[in-house]
């Protein structure tokens, strides 16, 4: 019995077979790199994440420009807010606000915080004295 055609047609299997495992290591060498990119970018977002929500909590609360008035003093009053470090008078946000000291101007600018406090975005602490919503 001749077995020569047996041992060619066993080399040309193994051959293929040889050639499908190094196809499928460069395939798993290629998978294996993109799914280390793919980890190292989900341990960044991670870390944003911890960094962006320790961060938030030191931010001051806005509230949503939806829920202001529509007047370009009322950003510029919370801004005024949140740099203070205590309550302030309507007269103090009029200076901040480099409005002139008039009576209008200083009775306008109560209004206008008496309505934040009517929103719920500043509180009146006693007659007068404003401060941030804790």
């Amino acid at each position: 019995m001749n077995i020569q055609p047996l041992l060619e047609a066993l080399d040309v299997q193994e051959d293929a077979a040889r050639a499908l495992a190094d196809d499928l290591r460069g395939q798993i060498t290629e998978l294996q790199g993109r799914l280390r990119e793919a980890e190292t970018h989900l341990e960044h977002l991670a870390i944003t994440r911890k960094t962006v929500t320790a961060l938030a909590d030191r931010l001051p609360a806005r509230a949503a420009s939806a829920d202001l008035p529509e007047h370009p003093d009322y950003p510029r009053i919370l801004a005024v807010f949140h740099q203070a470090t205590g309550p302030l008078r309507a007269r103090d946000v009029c200076e901040a606000l480099d409005h002139e000291l008039l009576p209008k101007n200083i009775e306008g600018t109560r209004a206008k915080l008496k309505r934040l406090v009517k929103l719920g975005i500043l509180t009146e602490l006693d007659t007068g004295n404003f401060a941030r919503q804790q």
